[in-house]
């Protein structure tokens, strides 16, 4: 089997990003080969020149409304996208070309606190609102409505009374770090 070549998608710092990447550093299976971000100042594009992976940057105009993205990602021959942080929808069109080869991480249990607005912070201050007693990540396939794709993965952590979002965000990361790059190669495996 040859590698998986991947585009990661990130609107910011790219800490999943990076772990991504080190994961692929260790795998026959996959590959990080390019790193795509809607923000110039987005510092996951540093760690893409900081690891020699080609990256390139898109004004939401030029993703809903050029063929720019996609022929980037047909150019470097990407096999599969991954949202890691990233905030905008993913036009129908790229994911009509991707099909099932898109998978996005999500910082809760879908089908709760997902939708347009909830990521980051917003989501962790929500749960805690709501006292709620768990939280987690789920990784899901990417469709054409904000977090409501097939669920890949989920895992949980408890939320304890008198956290604060800060510190469910902690656990959060934790759970992140641990389980999305395995996720991601294992889920494509199958589907090459």
């Amino acid at each position: 089997m040859c590698q998986i070549n991947i585009a990661i998608f990130a609107s910011g710092s790219g800490t999943n990003a990076e772990n991504i990447i080190d994961w692929t550093r260790k795998s026959n299976h996959l590959k990080v080969g390019l790193i795509l971000s809607n923000k110039n100042s987005a510092y996951v594009l540093e760690r893409a020149k900081n690891n020699g992976i080609p990256s390139m940057t898109f004004t939401p105009d030029e993703l809903k409304n050029t063929t720019l993205v996609d022929e980037i990602l047909t150019k470097l021959k990407i096999d599969a996208i991954v949202l890691a942080g990233f905030l905008l929808r993913i036009p129908e069109r790229l994911i009509e070309q991707y099909p099932g080869k898109i998978i996005n991480i999500h910082p809760a249990l879908l089908p709760s606190y997902g939708g347009k607005g909830m990521y980051g912070m917003n989501v962790h201050n929500a749960v805690i609102a709501a006292g709620e007693k768990r939280s987690g990540i789920t990784i899901h396939v990417v469709d054409e409505v904000y977090d409501n794709g097939d669920v890949i993965f989920q895992a949980e952590c408890p939320v304890n009374e008198g956290d604060t979002a800060e510190q469910l965000a902690s656990k959060i990361h934790e759970l992140e770090y641990l389980h999305f790059p395995r996720v991601i190669e294992e889920y494509l495996i199958k589907k090459f």
